[in-house]
């Protein structure tokens, strides 16, 4: 129990981690004890008398107003155009960046509607995943050939996560968005703005 108690003291002071940091690193060395007795390398449990905290984040989402700004503004450059356009196609689409990444022409189906769907799993959770293919997400495909893609190539110009998330931060600058622009952010839009704020149940 010292141990998992000087461990969190560590995380949050010297490696400077925040609250919902210290506890994933926590979670994930709880994960190994729960190995360790499983396996009967060790009998007591040190997390008998130890609560993991993980504290409520809210991440907000965009208004549509906002969402207008970023599609609508014109860029100096192509890298950032390009992430503003995957931006703009989460918060139709609700995909996460690593979804968005994976996504080929098979992924794109007419369904029984007789309309476009994206048709994926998630990379995460390796869920199903079925969205309508909204007429903006539509246009930012059709904007970037989508049809004509190689079958085994990525149908989008997705970065890194890192130099997304960082040109998102100047794209946010940019516009004179002051909330913190990521791509868990899109997902939350799509959540907000673009589902529960329309009426559609979750």
């Amino acid at each position: 129990h010292k141990f998992i108690v000087d461990l969190e003291t560590y995380l949050r002071t010297v490696s400077g981690c925040n609250e919902n940091t210290t506890a994933k690193f926590i979670q994930t060395f709880k994960a190994i004890i729960i190995k360790a007795k499983n396996n009967g390398w060790i009998i007591a449990d040190p997390f008998a008398n130890y609560r993991i905290r993980i504290k409520r984040v809210d991440r907000g989402y965009l208004t549509e107003k906002e969402i207008a700004t970023i599609a609508e503004k014109e860029f100096p450059t192509k890298r950032l155009e390009q992430v503003r356009d995957i931006f703009i196609f989460c918060c139709y689409t609700g995909l996460a960046y690593s979804d968005v990444a994976a996504l080929r022409q098979g992924n794109i189906q007419k369904m029984f509607d007789g309309r476009l769907w994206i048709v994926t799993h998630r990379q995460k959770t390796k869920t199903n995943v079925n969205v309508p293919l909204l007429p903006m997400a539509k246009k930012i495909l059709e904007k970037y050939n989508w049809e004509e893609a190689d079958k085994d190539a990525p149908i989008l110009p997705v970065v890194s996560n890192q130099k997304s998330n960082a040109y998102l931060k100047e794209i946010g600058d940019i516009c004179g968005v002051e909330k913190h622009l990521t791509f868990h952010l899109a997902r939350h839009t799509f959540a907000t703005t673009m589902t529960l704020g329309k009426g559609v149940p979750i």
